[in-house]
């Protein structure tokens, strides 16, 4: 066998996909401490949970941020990113010339964020909320209230990061497992309790629950009387399907498989308590801020509904109210 010395241990052996293994001199095996083992070191996965995905898109934000023409600036994209994030972006088949959805889908929000807020929403609450840094970035009012949830970690990286700058409105960090159904609904108890008009966020959340799980949250958003609105991001059985080939190994091996893409469409959600109230197509806000490359131009000219979309590749946000 090549890199191993007759009759003793191997000086070297490389192996492509277990990852490296440790050199060490060449000896004969009667000379070896039988407590000396040599270790395969197994490459770093290169996204090794859903969090990072958090790094992944801050990538995005911090090179739109640098555009003189940017459509949104987030001056802590770059940090949060890290060099974690870089390299998934870059090792991953999305390019600049594919970044535009992430842009689009931020810009929504962010719109979304700004005109119910300027209509009375008193408590913004960020579910997943990963490294988003709309409560740092956005012109938003002191008085407004924003609670973040998320797992421990990533809650306490981004606060290291972000440990010297000053949101602009009241902030509160919740460290929760979102899939604790008895510790959410206690939260969303709580929350719902201490305002009067609450709009909920769920970016690049959804997707990677079932169905089932998206309706159990749903009902559980439905239960306080003063959560009036709630934005999120959906996308069709075709673009799902499209993503599976493309980075469906990666995520599936981080264990975060894209899940959610209801046939039905944003009404999925009529049966949970909630209502489109407005729904806004990522491609077609993609070509409005002239962030659409220019093969995909006339995709964006097509009709669309707010319904089905079967196999068409389509993701939307949406802005969903209360049915009741």
């Amino acid at each position: 066998m090549r890199g191993a010395t007759r009759g003793g241990v191997p000086a070297a052996v490389p192996n492509e996909r277990l990852g490296l293994v440790i050199a060490v001199p060449a000896v004969r095996a009667s000379q070896v401490d039988p407590m000396i083992i040599l270790r395969r070191v197994t490459p770093d996965p290169l996204i090794r949970d859903v969090s990072d995905t958090a790094r992944w898109m801050a990538v995005y934000r911090a090179r739109e941020t640098e555009r003189p023409d940017a459509v949104f600036r987030d001056p802590f994209a770059r940090a949060l990113a890290g060099e974690r994030g870089e390299r998934i972006a870059q090792a991953l088949t999305f390019g600049d010339q594919e970044a535009w959805p992430f842009l689009a889908r931020t810009h929504l929000f962010d719109r979304f964020v700004a005109k119910q807020v300027k209509q009375g929403a008193d408590l913004v609450v960020n579910l997943a909320a990963g490294l988003d840094t709309r409560p740092y970035r956005m012109d938003l009012p002191a008085s407004l209230r924003w609670v973040e949830v998320d797992l421990p970690d990533i809650l306490d990286y981004k606060e290291e990061i972000l440990a010297d700058a000053r949101p602009v409105c009241a902030l509160e960090r919740v460290r929760l497992d979102l899939s604790n159904a008895d510790a959410r609904r206690g939260l969303f108890d709580r929350l719902g309790r201490s305002a009067r008009h609450v709009l909920v966020l769920s970016e690049g959340l959804v997707i990677y629950l079932m169905p089932q799980e998206v309706g159990a949250l749903a009902l559980d958003l439905a239960t306080p009387a003063s959560f009036d609105h709630w934005v999120v991001d959906i996308s069709s059985p075709g673009l799902v399907e499209m993503l599976k080939k493309r980075t469906g190994d990666v995520m599936n091996q981080a264990g975060a498989p894209f899940l959610f893409a209801p046939a039905e469409g944003p009404p999925f959600f009529t049966a949970y308590g909630w209502i489109p109230a407005e729904v806004r197509s990522i491609i077609k806000a993609a070509a409005s801020l002239e962030r659409l490359p220019f093969m995909l131009r006339i995709f964006s000219m097509f009709p669309e509904s707010s319904g089905a979309q079967g196999s068409r590749p389509w993701s939307a946000v949406c802005l969903l109210g209360r049915t009741g």
